[in-house]
């Protein structure tokens, strides 16, 4: 059994070491995506604070098509290049934005939302597996360590889903 227990953390950077521990031990010896995505969303979601949404938009070969997550309802398809999840997917690299309505190209499924990260999920092979997207309801929640450790968060999550 798994189980969350909430911790004061010395730092920003002490509670994702931790929370990385976490997501070690709930994936470990399960390769299936979908249940790891979604076990990895709860984790994640549950954890830190100011969070209104956490999940996966998988890349279906042409587009990123909602995968598992936590809060509500999403935008169910989004195009390469568009918003923060299409950039991410199309560039490869972690989107930061600390202000979504300051952001030409956001995409607002949830009014609430008012920062955002997303981090590629890319294979072993150079092939788009699809995003990883985090969203705030507080403007300026993500910083340098928030894209430090989710990073890594979603480095353990691509070790546990490779085959």
């Amino acid at each position: 059994m798994f189980e969350l227990k909430p911790h004061v953390h010395a730092s920003k950077r002490e509670h994702y070491e931790e929370l990385v521990q976490q997501a070690r031990g709930l994936l470990a010896g399960e390769r299936n995506l979908i249940a790891n995505a979604a076990n990895f969303s709860a984790l994640v979601f549950n954890s830190l604070p100011q969070l209104n949404w956490s999940g996966f938009y998988l890349y279906d070969g042409t587009e990123l098509v909602v995968g598992p997550f936590q809060g509500k309802p999403a935008c169910i398809r989004i195009a390469l290049g568009k918003g923060v999840c299409g950039t991410a997917a199309q560039t490869r690299q972690t989107q930061m934005v600390r202000d979504v309505n300051a952001h030409a190209n956001h995409i607002a499924c949830d009014a609430a939302s008012q920062s955002e990260i997303v981090v590629p999920l890319v294979k072993a092979d150079g092939s788009l597996l699809g995003v990883w997207d985090v969203d705030s309801p507080v403007t300026d929640r993500f910083d340098d360590e928030d894209r430090a450790g989710m990073e890594a968060l979603c480095a353990v999550f691509m070790d546990a889903v490779r085959a």
